[in-house]
């Protein structure tokens, strides 16, 4: 079923942006094909929300049809030593299962919060762990139709891979390896451990703001080295604990945020003369990447 003018804010980790003009939450493949093939008859873009993290959606909303995967198309299961997730699976998921049932390989997603598909569009990472280390395959879904696309089909690279707008993906392939339940265990607390400690995982945020470029610094360390953490713009301030996050503090705006990012991206570029690439995603801005 789809649905108009759906306010995006609650679906959001940062809760800020406006609504969706069309709105669906397909639970089967089939459904999933049926509402991409509507969406290309009408000549109409369409984006996907999965955990509404690394996405921020302008408050005047999205002239797009908007898709939130549930369902079987949002479960996980083991077989063998293949994670088989749906593209709209949360990553909590995925590794519940994965350390059930004593496979590795998929322990750095703890610090990911967002889903299986939204991780192949962007080749997510952390902690030295990527989609690219364990990906199996992905089955795509678009106005063409629907097939199977294997890792190096994909070009997966630093937050990037080979997926156009308009292609979703339903299903995912992890190729793990046998893990003794403990060792996940403890390696999961230790990197949660670390999140904790350096990130506001209390706050309402979307996650990093700015790709890591190839510099001495990461991209938290030049913004906190601009005087920028704690930086305030109406309802939205530039997170006291990680220069790379920014946290609805109460009422913000997308605005808000926006208004920040282009502080610290100035500051940044006058001081050490690099140009920050957001990681976070605008939502309606045709990249079809939100997680």
């Amino acid at each position: 079923m789809i649905r108009e003018a759906v306010v995006l804010a609650r679906f959001t980790t940062i809760g800020t942006g406006g609504p969706a003009r069309w709105f669906s939450q397909p639970s089967r493949l089939e459904e999933l094909q049926e509402a991409v093939t509507w969406a290309s008859v009408r000549g109409i873009g369409i984006e996907v929300i999965g955990l509404g993290s690394n996405v921020l959606v302008p408050d005047h909303g999205v002239e797009a049809l908007v898709l939130k995967l549930t369902g079987e198309l949002a479960a996980a299961e083991v077989e063998g030593e293949l994670l088989v997730a749906g593209g709209g699976a949360a990553n909590a998921v995925c590794l519940h299962r994965a350390r059930a049932a004593g496979l590795g390989g998929f322990e750095f997603a703890c610090a990911i919060p967002g889903t299986a598909g939204a991780g192949v569009r962007m080749n997510a990472g952390a902690y030295g762990g990527d989609w690219a280390g364990i990906l199996r395959r992905a089955l795509v879904v678009s106005a063409a139709g629907t097939h199977w696309r294997g890792r190096d089909e994909l070009k997966l690279s630093y937050r990037r891979s080979a997926l156009e707008p308009g292609e979703v993906v339903a299903r995912v392939e992890f190729t793990l390896a046998a893990r003794e339940r403990d060792e996940i265990k403890a390696t999961v607390a230790s990197m949660q451990a670390r999140r904790k400690a350096t990130q506001p995982t209390n706050r309402r945020t979307f996650g990093s703001v700015f790709r890591n470029p190839a510099h001495v610094l990461g991209a938290g360390q030049m913004i906190e080295a601009c005087g920028l953490k704690g930086q305030r713009v109406g309802g939205a301030l530039i997170s006291p604990r990680h220069g790379n996050f920014i946290e609805n503090a109460g009422d913000a705006s997308s605005a808000d945020a926006v208004a920040l990012m282009e502080e610290a991206q100035r500051r940044v570029l006058d001081r050490f003369g690099i140009d920050l690439e957001r990681e976070v995603v605008f939502l309606g801005s045709g990249s079809n990447a939100a997680t």
